[in-house]
């Protein structure tokens, strides 16, 4: 199967929605109102390709000459004279007279052809514009001869191989003047400059293109310094990076509710929340922290200025204005009213592809809805989104919600593009209003499901552990009675536990005394009772002692006395 070869524009978006550029040695139609960018269209497709594909171009003219267009483009950064010295373009101006023009059935564009051949051979030409071609056939009032010339023509750049772009005037209910051209060509490109709601708007779309698949939405573009700028409204497809590292948010204790970590980096927050509930103080400590990393922030302003920001984040004791001194922070101050969606997003871009920063915060979006409806708001902030994610810029939006909305709800209805979502909102009791926060949901990390009530102190941002009280959330003087009610009891518990345990020692030292006394008691009585036995056993001694030396003596005597009684017997006594 064979594919459309396509030339590149080289236009920021175009190739994008195109899938490569124009149809490669074919005719493409640009067709639109007065200002609406034609011309400028056209010429950048020629620079571009001269400049970056090395492809030659021709531009003729039917209405400016050669002079009028090096004074208009050199205001984009076109620099034609020196294009034209290095022979990568030919300018050629081509002035028709109406009155001139005599339509006859032998009328045919030969002498044009032979110009514009010349020019292509001239230059070698791979591209080439033609500026409008309502001048080349303004004379015409038979559409059979004014539809077999535009054949013709279109037929002939054909045939010389070259990508050509046709300009021509919107028609008042076609797409041009003549509503023929449309037809002839492979493809054909309306671009439209509106006006909604005082701002204007330019908007591009693609009408047919032979051959080929292409995006059929409207697709916004801007003509800036830099020239024609085209910006999807998506992105073509969602592969985005999706990194493990952790951004911190620059307050401990959130980080700490995110699963000890922060947030995941290029990814996008949303802080959400009524006014004054602390929506900017929490992004000032978002692009502080990053600061202190040796990261590069930028900080884009709806509402205030650079230096009230500055001024009021000292209260809290941030310090932003040492990092703009040392180019670590970048402010873009804007009011919303300033130019249209566009305008802002073709900015933005440019000021993050100069600047490089790693994060971003808005504050906020929600006065966008001041330049368009909340449709091309959120369709502006998805392709603001996809642009950040690609780039892996990790972005904190904040959001101004309704009091009469939900805290769960946003005005703009964005949350579903967020990958982390917190909401601020401000509690009412005991007659007094204190701040709060929880997280609605955080993708891809464990969170804590808790309402904190947090405080702007002299210290930044401070969050207070939960206080529960017997239907909700303490905050502000009722949790501060609660917290001393509670450390008045802590000090009673504490107290009572005191008590008991010196009573205990006090019984335990008892105890041990009477322990000792019964012990020294014990002992005494032993000790007498041991002198007693040793008394008596000695006295046993002495006496079993005696017993025996009178044993022993009475043996004795029954040994001498008879002794004795022999004698007597024999007469020797009496």
């Amino acid at each position: 199967m064979t594919m459309l070869t396509k030339s590149p524009t080289g236009i920021k978006g175009f190739d994008e929605i195109t899938g490569g550029g124009l149809p490669h040695g074919r005719s493409t139609l640009i067709c639109g109102s007065a200002g609406c960018g034609k011309t400028v269209f056209g010429m950048e497709f020629l620079v571009r390709g001269a400049l970056q594909y090395d492809e030659p171009g021709v531009f003729m003219s039917f209405e400016e000459n050669e002079e009028d267009l090096i004074k208009n483009f050199s205001s984009l950064g076109f620099n034609l004279p020196t294009l034209i010295e290095q022979k990568n373009i030919a300018v050629d101006h081509v002035f028709i007279d109406r009155s001139e023009i005599e339509e006859t059935g032998e009328y045919d564009l030969e002498g044009l052809f032979i110009r514009l051949g010349m020019a292509i051979d001239q230059v070698g030409a791979r591209r080439v514009v033609l500026d409008t071609i309502e001048s080349l056939f303004s004379g015409f009032t038979n559409e059979g001869i004014l539809r077999s010339e535009l054949l013709r023509l279109f037929r002939w750049l054909k045939d010389k191989v070259v990508t050509a772009v046709v300009t021509a005037e919107q028609g008042r209910e076609t797409f041009t003047r003549h509503g023929l051209e449309e037809y002839v060509a492979d493809c054909v490109i309306l671009l439209d400059h509106r006006i909604q709601e005082q701002i204007p708007t330019r908007r591009l779309r693609i009408v047919k293109y032979r051959g080929s698949t292409h995006g059929a939405d409207e697709y916004p573009f801007l003509i800036q310094a830099n020239g024609f700028s085209l910006l999807p409204i998506t992105s073509l497809v969602l592969d985005h990076p999706a990194s493990s590292d952790r951004v911190p948010t620059g307050i401990d204790r959130l980080d700490t509710m995110l699963g000890g970590k922060g947030y995941y980096r290029g990814s996008s927050i949303l802080l959400s929340g009524t006014a004054g509930c602390g929506k900017t103080s929490v992004a000032a400590h978002f692009v502080d922290s990053a600061c202190k990393r040796g990261e590069r922030s930028f900080f884009i302003a709806f509402e205030e200025s650079p230096k009230q920001i500055i001024r009021n984040m000292k209260s809290i004791g941030i310090n932003l204005e040492k990092w703009v001194k040392r180019g670590l922070l970048k402010f873009h101050p804007v009011r919303p009213t300033l130019c249209g969606l566009e305008a802002h997003l073709a900015a933005i871009h440019r000021a993050i592809e100069d600047f490089k920063p790693n994060v971003l915060a808005i504050d906020p979006i929600s006065n966008l809805v001041a330049v368009a409806n909340i449709v091309d708001v959120k369709g502006m902030l998805l392709r603001l989104i996809d642009f950040l994610k690609t780039n892996e810029i990790t972005t904190l939006f904040t959001d101004l919600t309704q009091g009469g909305m939900s805290i769960e709800q946003t005005e703009l209805g964005i949350s579903s593009l967020m990958d982390t979502w917190i909401c601020l909102l401000s509690l009412e009791s005991s007659g007094e209003r204190n701040r709060a926060l929880f997280i609605a949901k955080s993708r891809g990390m464990q969170h804590s499901n808790q309402i904190r009530e947090f405080m702007l102190t002299d210290k930044g941002v401070q969050l207070v552990d939960v206080y529960l009280g017997p239907n909700n959330v303490l905050t502000g003087s009722a949790r501060t009675t609660k917290e001393a009610q509670d450390k008045a009891e802590a000090l009673d518990r504490r107290q009572e536990l005191e008590r008991k345990r010196s009573e205990m020692e006090r019984s335990r030292k008892m105890f041990h005394a009477e322990m000792a006394m019964l012990q020294a008691r014990f002992e005494s009585e032993q000790e007498n009772l041991q002198k007693a036995i040793d008394k008596e056993e000695a006295l046993e001694a002495v006496l079993k002692r005696d017993r025996n030396d009178l044993g022993t003596m009475r043996k004795a005597d029954r040994l001498i006395v008879p002794k004795s009684e022999g004698k007597d017997e024999k007469g020797d006594f009496e």
